[in-house]
């Protein structure tokens, strides 16, 4: 349980990294490029973590499909990019695989 928890952390740091990067203007403005930099730093230390656990496709499938995901919301939200039908259905499929691959795969420590 302990390494999902490591895993859910890494996972937001990396969200909270991605979205300060579009803010620190290509790395030009400070205090979003210092959030980006520690976001990264710890988000692939709770990933290490991670890993002494859960298998890492597992592990790394689920850090990239739930990235991806937040990161368009946020985006959505913060940003005003938009989302189309395309969009939403490769959203979907994402979550849908990360779902599978946790809950039916036999790699994965149930």
């Amino acid at each position: 349980m302990k390494s999902w928890i490591f895993l859910s952390v890494a996972i937001l740091t990396e969200v909270v990294a991605t979205s300060a990067l579009k803010a620190s203007d290509g790395f030009s403005k400070l205090a979003p490029s210092i959030v980006v930099v520690v976001g990264y730093v710890l988000s692939f230390y709770f990933l290490s973590l991670a890993l002494k656990s859960i298998p890492v496709g597992v592990a790394y499938a689920t850090w990239a499909g739930l990235g991806i995901v937040l990161i368009t919301l946020i985006a959505w939200v913060m940003y005003g990019q938009k989302l189309d039908l395309g969009a939403l259905v490769g959203m979907a499929f994402i979550l849908v695989g990360v779902v599978v691959m946790n809950l039916f795969s036999n790699v994965t420590p149930h």
